[in-house]
């Protein structure tokens, strides 16, 4: 069984004891999953120096956890709610516990890169969970947003404290501690797991699982990116490239109609008949392509062209998890009067004019004058986006199919992020190429090349505003308890 909604006496779980031991546990399982997807940000130089990895393939390191972390996402949360939430997190937790012991003591890129997507199979297993044990414990409206609430403020705390953690690491004891220090978190997650969370019983019938799906879509995300990060170097018009995006697409259609046609798809077509499920999802996914490449531009830039160094860098962005902080506090209380889309659709276009203004990115820019400003409005935007794609996407969601819609928005998030980076890698690298050919000073073209990509960030954060008018307006009601079959659509 889960764990219960309701503390002893009627109260609401959330304000027993138990309730916020428990919100507190899968929340600081959600900031680690996610940190880790931007806390090796501030060490890749020094991976790039220490393992002698390519400026072109240093970007895997964090690629490559995006995508099994977003590619097995969608088995990780079928699997939950099929064999048992806490089973599924423990096992996550394990797994990636060990993953990150391999990453710390890799001695060539090789091996740093394997760990790290094994690493992200452990967190595909662990967050469908933890978020589907959110939706399922805290199914009472008021419980139900502060719950929601918190927990989509850990991907924006994350991905800002990331940042910092990864300079104050990198540049005190060493890069490898960026990942020696995730087995000791994942201690205190597991013991925190045995002792708050219910043993629940694995449903019947769970025999077959669609592996076949999972590889389908790891398969044809991973060609898709490879595609596209190798395409500024070979050329767009290469025969690579293009057999690797159209090998890609057909892996992908294939995924389509596997899930089609089996009995126990990985992910059944028919749940996107939810009301607002889809467009919520593909706002998380747009909107975090633009914010995670912006962290990632900003951070070489204030690294390669204004010279700072890890610590000072990672300190830059401690505004942005306040930002984020107050903005998904605010957020949350609004959502009873105001519903989850005005949020979304504020939230996402005061963001796009947060990497709007960082986008200018002068040769010798100033922290208070030219990004500052720009992080506050950007972290504002991305507190209410998270905070209102992550309620708006768990809106009228059976309790049975819990994991499996916590898995839609973390692939949503995560296959957001590497397609982001990829993308707009793209767009920066083949702009700097070209004015580095015409013999511009390395500083200028690294700058000008940003700033396309951040440019070109702020575009998917418009069309994420756009999307979301579509999403799930929820005030936060409660979420449905009686399980709803759901069957393949007919082809």
């Amino acid at each position: 069984m889960a764990t219960s909604t309701v503390a002893a006496g009627g109260s609401s779980f959330l304000a027993s004891r138990r309730g916020k031991l428990t919100l507190l546990l899968l929340c600081l399982v959600a900031f680690l999953d996610y940190v880790d997807a931007s806390i090796v940000n501030v060490a890749l130089p020094s991976i790039h120096d220490d393992l002698h990895v390519s400026v072109q393939n240093v970007q895997w390191v964090i690629s490559g956890y995006l995508l099994t972390y977003g590619g097995f996402m969608l088995l990780g949360g079928r699997a939950a709610d099929l064999l048992g939430r806490r089973r599924l997190l423990v096992a996550g937790t394990v797994v990636f516990a060990l993953a990150s012991l391999g990453a710390g003591l890799a001695n060539e890129s090789g091996v740093l890169v394997a760990a790290r997507l094994v690493q992200g199979l452990g967190a595909a297993m662990m967050l469908p969970a933890a978020l589907s044990l959110v939706t399922t414990s805290f199914s009472s409206g008021t419980d139900r947003t502060k719950a929601l609430g918190a927990w989509g403020a850990m991907a924006g705390v994350a991905s800002a404290a990331g940042v910092l953690l990864g300079g104050v690491l990198t540049q005190g004891p060493g890069w490898r501690w960026v990942f020696f220090v995730n087995p000791l978190a994942c201690v205190g997650i597991l013991a925190g797991t045995l002792l708050l969370i219910d043993r629940d019983r694995p449903r019947a019938g769970v025999a077959r699982f669609d592996l076949l799906g999972a590889l389908l879509s790891t398969a044809g995300m991973l060609l898709l990116v490879y595609g596209i990060v190798r395409a500024p170097i070979v050329g767009w018009g290469a025969t690579s490239t293009v057999c690797c995006l159209i090998a890609a697409a057909i892996i992908l259609a294939g995924f389509v109609v596997n899930e089609r046609r089996v009995d126990r798809p990985l992910l059944p077509l028919s749940v996107f008949r939810i009301d607002g499920l889809a467009a919520a999802d593909a706002t998380q996914l747009i909107a975090i392509a633009g914010f995670l490449s912006t962290f990632f531009f900003l951070t070489l830039y204030m690294q390669d062209v204004l010279g700072y160094s890890p610590i000072r860098t990672g300190l830059s962005y401690l505004p942005v998890t306040g930002g984020v902080i107050v903005a998904a506090g605010v957020c949350s209380k609004l959502f009873p009067r105001t519903g989850t889309r005005p949020v979304l659709v504020i939230g996402a276009l005061a963001a796009a004019g947060g990497v709007g203004y960082l986008s200018r990115l002068p040769l010798h820019g100033t922290y208070p004058t030219d990004l500052l400003p720009g992080l506050i409005v950007m972290s504002l935007g991305l507190g209410a986006v998270f905070v209102g794609a992550t309620t708006a996407a768990n809106a009228g969601v059976p309790a049975d199919q819990a994991g499996l819609a916590a898995a839609l928005i973390n692939a949503s998030q995560q296959l957001g992020g590497a397609l982001g980076i990829a993308i707009f890698t793209a767009i920066a690298t083949s702009h700097t190429n070209r004015l580095l050919a015409t013999h511009i000073a390395q500083p200028s073209a690294l700058a000008s090349g940003f700033h396309r990509a951040l440019i070109a960030a702020a575009v998917f954060l418009v069309a994420a505003a756009l999307i979301a008018v579509r999403a799930t307006n929820t005030r936060g009601e409660p979420t449905t308890l009686e399980p709803v079959p759901v069957a393949p659509l007919a082809a």
